[in-house]
């Protein structure tokens, strides 16, 4: 009895201290109204932030301190987090960052992840978490609607383009019942402007030693259908076993999409998986010229799209679409005792179900309240902006003095380079790159075409408007002309 009452008294004194964790005092008061501020000056004062803020390696000494035993007060937490969490380096919700493919801060989405956060509800079991599970299905119906595809479609929401990329292939796999032994033999099919995901997800899927087609492209960087189809005959001639088609809609490179309807029918024809990365592009299939562009998406059999890109949410939320989501399921069929007692009657399928994921954030509360609060309308609006937004910048550069354009843009991405009548290109290309990066007023990132140096504009932000694009010309011209003087 006398040791019963000396664990008791120890896990009361135990509680008080853990208590401090959850309970809704003054601190978390106080840590509410830093955060609520901090946000509100965030959004007001982003329009006049640097898109890039320059640092050096005294980064690596500021956080090399242990975490202390006793906490610290929350004033100089939110320093800190401004001066050296969220401050140095690329600012991704600028307006001016026109770099890789720009990130959104949708204040609703934020919200949406608020909540989230708070309640915590397991998202990924239907019969543990309903209201979760359901969201997350009516979310992907909507998509896979917007794709194509119809009755027996389905998929999960991801943390990104190469998981969902990953799952893709692992379905298509097991759909050409592909064992070890066949792997030196299977073909897989993409281009040199695929994302290196795909490559990636082809070793995490055990295919190693699969072979890769790089298919040549035109001189728009789309994949060439007539060189598939000649590459494929000939792989079937020489016994080797063709499973997998990779098509592209808005490549990072280029923002290049390939001829899906033709790649379609070339997949069907020769019984091939047709899966299409459109992680980047699949939302502009909410305006017209979406739909133009990428008329044949609805002929794959499986779909990658990153709402964290053209549906301006935050990262770490994308998405995958099977039309047949009996593939998932087997590819993703498991047994666990303690799992036994929660399965659902297939009244959707969860998650954790078709997914690699388990226990995984609640995501679609970030997704849907945007959608839910604004409506459709807005989201393709601000698309269309985007659209005329990059077109609007490729003649401002194509008319510029001493640039190169690559090819006009398909969606919201392209490519220039500076040409001097004096001077090594490619050096004068890097020396431009370093001046804007060191100024920070506009963020572009760079790549390779043809071997040769390139600067990407890549117009996506929800923060990026008229004003912005024109920041973007007068900056590169004024650094042009400094590295020139």
């Amino acid at each position: 009895m006398k040791e019963d009452k000396t664990i008791r008294k120890k896990i009361a004194e135990l509680e008080r201290e853990s208590r401090k964790l959850c309970d809704f005092s003054a601190q978390q008061n106080l840590l509410n109204k830093s955060a609520t501020e901090y946000a509100e000056l965030f959004y007001h004062s982003n329009h006049q932030s640097k898109a890039f803020q320059p640092f050096d390696d005294t980064m690596y000494q500021i956080f090399d301190k242990p975490l202390s035993e006793e906490g610290t007060d929350s004033e100089e937490i939110f320093s800190f987090i401004e001066k050296y969490i969220i401050s140095p380096g690329l600012n991704s919700a600028s307006g001016r960052n026109f770099g890789y493919i720009p990130g959104s801060n949708l204040f609703a989405s934020a919200i949406g992840d608020y909540m989230a956060a708070v309640t915590n509800r397991y998202a990924s079991v239907y019969s543990l978490s309903p209201g979760p599970a359901l969201l997350e299905d009516r979310l992907i119906k909507w998509m896979a609607e917007l794709v194509g595809y119809h009755t027996g479609a389905g998929g999960y929401l991801s943390s990104g383009g190469s998981i969902a990329n990953m799952t893709a292939v692992v379905a298509a796999r097991d759909h050409a019942g592909l064992t070890g032994k066949d792997y030196p033999r299977a073909v897989a099919y993409l281009t040199k402007h695929s994302h290196h995901c795909i490559d990636r997800a082809l070793n995490l899927a055990g295919l190693r030693e699969c072979i890769r087609r790089y298919i040549p492209m035109d001189d728009a960087f789309r994949m060439n259908p007539r060189e598939l189809n000649n590459q494929i005959i000939d792989d079937v001639n020489k016994g080797f076993i063709p499973w997998l088609l990779v098509a592209t809609a808005g490549t990072t490179n280029s923002g290049a999409v390939d001829p899906l309807d033709e790649i379609g029918s070339i997949a069907r024809l020769h019984r091939l998986w047709f899966h299409v990365d459109a992680a980047y592009g699949g939302f502009f299939l909410l305006t017209g010229h979406g739909r133009r562009k990428l008329a044949g998406i609805e002929l794959s059999d499986s779909v990658v799209l990153d709402p964290h890109k053209s549906l301006f949410l935050p990262y770490g939320t994308g998405a995958l679409l099977v039309k047949d989501v009996n593939h998932l399921v087997k590819s993703h069929d498991y047994q666990a005792n303690y799992l036994k007692h929660v399965e659902s009657e297939n009244v959707i399928y969860s998650s954790a179900d078709i997914s690699p994921e388990l226990t995984k954030h609640f995501r679609a509360l970030r997704m849907w309240l945007p959608l839910k609060l604004h409506g459709l309308k807005v989201f393709k609006e601000a698309l269309e902006e985007k659209l005329l937004l990059a077109n609007y910048l490729w003649n401002e550069f194509s008319n510029m003095k001493d640039i190169e354009t690559g090819p006009p843009p398909e969606l919201s991405i392209f490519m220039f380079r500076w040409v001097p009548k004096a001077g090594d290109p490619e050096e004068m290309n890097r020396k431009l790159r370093e001046a804007l990066l060191q100024d920070g007023r506009i963020f572009l990132s760079t790549t390779e075409a043809d071997g040769k140096f390139c600067f990407r504009v890549a117009v996506l932000s929800v923060n990026t408007h008229l004003k912005e694009a024109d920041i973007l010309v007068d900056v590169v011209k004024e650094k042009i002309g400094e590295i020139n003087n």
